[in-house]
């Protein structure tokens, strides 16, 4: 094992910055390596910079659960910042949970989890699927095509919204899946089904580039986006720009966080962003969520004074933070983050228009125990 230094606070960053989603992890590790710049630059935490020993599992299960066994167990570390898809989260919680660390985990997800060793800073589906089956409905018709990537979160993605468009009415006309990094042919198959059977619009939790093939063939086949967009969780505007804008626009994005929202917190953030990874690096829920969990950590660590999960975790879940996307607190029941969401519809410059936002933070409810599948949650929020 690593002696520890006692000048620094070791983390683990371990985030796929190639692979299957390399380009979402790497706005995952960007927004983290910007946060504990800025950290740093200001002094640090109590006086001690953050230091971070990164790896890239190159979107690997087996190897985001070696290292992260690698840098609980031998680096030195006690917290990690990592894991976006479903699949690398539960391949480490197991050995988080058994070295005792604690993983900051800013990924979008399924829900249905708890550990007193995750800290969980990403949308649950009652704060982003809910509000987007109301305006996918109101918005484009009530015939719905599901495509999905072929594990957990997809699936559990999918069962919820084909609950909700079926309590408000709706029909789901079509649900494929393909494995996780399909190739060309998978993804035109899905895109041909869609033709033939002519849905009013498509929700997809399609992911990684899987997700880039199938836009560029649905741009390809020529179907009118704004008559029959694709609506996601996860299209922002990284991946927009490696695919080409003007292959995306009319799509629909719902999310707490977008690079066009106003603010003067997200306007340092973009700009401190381009400033220190170049302007055609637009910001994103990926990069912007990672940032803010950092400033919650050394918000908490300041408090605790120790990496110890049991009292970091608990001093986490007493900060507030004012983040580019507004301000964030935890729920401590769940150690989920309440967030406001948003839906936003691609434009050729490749960023959002924002036609709808939560007038408030929205509770997060990983467990769907009390949110009200009939409710019209449009009317809890403002149209842009």
């Amino acid at each position: 094992m690593a002696a520890r230094d006692e000048a620094t606070w070791r983390v683990g960053v371990l985030f796929s910055r190639s692979g299957v989603s390399g380009i979402t992890e790497t706005e995952h590790f960007l927004g983290t390596a910007l946060a504990i710049e800025e950290i740093n630059t200001a002094g640090g935490v109590l006086g001690r910079p953050i230091e971070p020993i990164c790896y890239d599992p190159a979107g690997d299960t087996d190897a985001y659960r070696a290292l992260a066994r690698r840098m609980l167990a031998e680096d030195g570390a006690e917290v990690v910042f990592g894991c976006s898809l479903s699949a690398s989260r539960k391949s480490v919680m197991s050995t988080v949970e058994r070295h005792n660390g604690l993983l900051w985990y800013p990924s979008i997800y399924e829900g249905f989890e708890y550990s007193e060793n995750i800290i969980y800073t990403g949308a649950t589906l009652n704060q982003n699927i809910f509000a987007l089956s109301d305006y996918l409905l109101q918005q484009h018709g009530s015939r719905i095509f599901m495509i999905g990537s072929d594990y957990i979160y997809p699936r559990e993605s999918n069962r919820v919204m084909r609950d909700l468009i079926e309590a408000k009415g709706g029909t789901i006309v079509g649900e494929l899946y393909a494995p996780l990094d399909a190739d060309e042919a998978a993804h035109g198959a899905m895109v041909a089904e869609i033709r033939r059977v002519g849905p009013d619009a498509v929700f997809s939790t399609v992911v990684g580039r899987g997700a880039e093939r199938l836009y560029r063939a649905y741009a390809d086949a020529g179907i009118d986006r704004m008559r029959c967009p694709i609506a996601s969780l996860t299209l922002a505007e990284g991946q927009i720009h490696a695919i080409g804008p003007e292959r995306c626009t009319g799509h629909v994005l719902a999310a707490p966080y977008f690079a066009a929202l106003p603010g003067d917190e997200n306007e340092r953030f973009v700009g401190a962003f381009a400033a220190r990874f170049g302007p055609e690096r637009p910001t994103s829920m990926w990069s912007e969520t990672a940032y803010a969990q950092v400033h919650l950590f050394a918000r908490a660590l300041a408090e605790a004074g120790t990496l110890d999960a049991a009292r970091l975790g608990a001093a986490a879940l007493r900060q507030r933070f004012a983040a580019p996307e507004g301000e964030l607190t935890f729920d401590g029941e769940t150690r989920h983050i309440w967030l406001t969401p948003g839906i936003g519809v691609a434009r050729a410059d490749g960023q959002f228009d924002v036609v709808w936002r939560g007038r408030r933070p929205v509770r997060p409810d990983p467990y769907l125990a009390w949110s009200r599948f009939e409710t019209n949650w449009l009317d809890e929020g403002i149209a842009a």
